[in-house]
């Protein structure tokens, strides 16, 4: 499962662009990825595995552009302290990896909290929580999905960049259609 995960994970960070939270209002909410790729250098490569290795060992490494860049700073400037676990990095690492987030982070406004503070979690930002509006509790925090974190339990393409909800499959639920 966790090699699937790391493939998954990685599938999806080099996805990259994902318009998951463009504040796209039309009729079915469609958000897929919009972003043309250009080939990743040697460099480009060596921060997306050692994004994926630190990040991505006990959670999604979450494609950057899912929150803007003072939340990704806040989360790298508090990581003695990440959801309570001591996430620190080595200090080489640290500043790859921050560099990183801030370089491909949202510059969409609409990507911070409620009342603009500062949101470290993408669950926590006003289009998230607008597409995730209808999805009643029982189904987050069943042991297949368990939180909102775990966007692969019920986004099949996630690791394409697409979000449809065509694709969209709840665990024990089914198709979200």
């Amino acid at each position: 499962m966790k090699t699937l995960l790391n493939i998954s994970v990685a599938a999806l960070i080099l996805a990259g662009g994902a318009y998951l939270y463009a504040g796209d209002d039309n009729e079915e909410h469609e958000h897929h990825s919009t972003v043309v790729t250009k080939p990743m250098t040697k460099q480009d490569k060596t921060t997306m595995a050692l994004y994926q290795k630190e990040c991505g060992a006990c959670h999604i490494a979450y494609q950057p552009e899912f929150l803007p860049k003072r939340s990704w700073d806040k989360t790298m400037n508090t990581l003695e302290s990440h959801f309570g676990t001591n996430a620190s990095l080595d200090p080489a690492d640290h500043k790859t990896i921050q560099t990183y987030l801030a370089t491909h982070a949202s510059r969409n406004d609409r990507m911070t909290g409620m009342g603009g503070e500062i949101a470290l979690r993408i669950s926590e930002t006003p289009n998230f929580k607008r597409e995730h509006r209808e999805v009643p509790q029982k189904m987050v925090i069943q042991a297949d999905v368990k939180s909102f974190a775990n966007c692969a339990a019920c986004h099949t393409k996630a690791a394409s960049g697409s979000y449809r909800e065509r694709e969209i499959r709840i665990p024990n639920y089914g198709s979200w259609e």
